[in-house]
């Protein structure tokens, strides 16, 4: 039998060897590798995502999503409220979100589009371009389209607001005078491009995740291709 310490002396290198076996970089990755980790992620983040968002209470109930009332309306709220208007409002804010919630599901099959569209190129860039990329890949893909589905969802459940519409009419003319920006001239608008943001910043929030545990998300090569960003 060997001495203990000898024992130790031989066992570390072997240690070292197996680690230098196992761990890679990004740069011994296949590039059908990078591309197919990428693309597992992207669809896991996304498919997440649209989950939570597109669940009840996936906006309302979120703070880092939650649709407010346009600027204007909240400086106006003391001055609404004391003509009776305050349940409205409050009545408002939930149906914003109620709509957010609405349009999520239909960003699915643009989502999985655009991971299907993604080149060798696109993988190694955003697998590179920080914390953030996949996201910023997903917002330059989808936004427009999207932007388009969203609206006429939102709007169908807006309108059942009684305050939808008279916030119409007034603000109708703000965007001509430089009040608020064009996509805020609506309430349907408003919040078309609020549940954009939201549904962007909560793939970033999947993006992270996976990024700082690709273990943890039960795929192999998700973790083969992220766990190479750290070595």
């Amino acid at each position: 039998m060997l001495p203990r310490r000898r024992f130790l002396a031989l066992l570390i290198p072997l240690s070292l060897l197996a680690a230098s076996t196992w761990a890679i970089s990004l740069s011994d990755l296949s590039n059908a590798d990078a591309a197919g980790g990428l693309k597992a992620a992207l669809e896991t983040g996304s498919n997440q995502a649209v989950a939570k968002l597109g669940a009840d209470g996936g906006f309302l109930n979120n703070d880092k999503v939650r649709i407010p009332l346009p600027k204007i309306l909240e400086q106006v709220r003391p001055i609404l409220k004391m003509t009776g208007k305050g349940q409205q409002l409050d009545e408002l804010v939930v149906q914003m979100n109620h709509a957010a919630e609405a349009a999520v599901p239909m960003a699915k099959p643009l989502l999985i589009d655009a991971v299907k569209s993604m080149t060798i190129s696109d993988a190694k860039n955003i697998l590179t371009g920080g914390d953030t990329s996949v996201t910023d890949f997903f917002r330059t893909k989808t936004q427009d389209k999207l932007a388009l589905q969203f609206l006429p969802v939102v709007k169908k459940v807006t309108d059942r607001s009684g305050l939808a519409g008279k916030y119409n009419t007034v603000m109708g003319l703000a965007p001509k005078m430089g009040v608020i920006p064009k996509e805020q001239a609506t309430v349907e608008g408003y919040v078309t491009q609020r549940a954009l943001d939201g549904l962007y910043t909560m793939i970033a929030e999947e993006e992270k995740a996976i990024r700082a545990d690709p273990i943890g998300t039960g795929s192999k090569l998700i973790g083969k291709v992220f766990g190479a960003l750290k070595n």
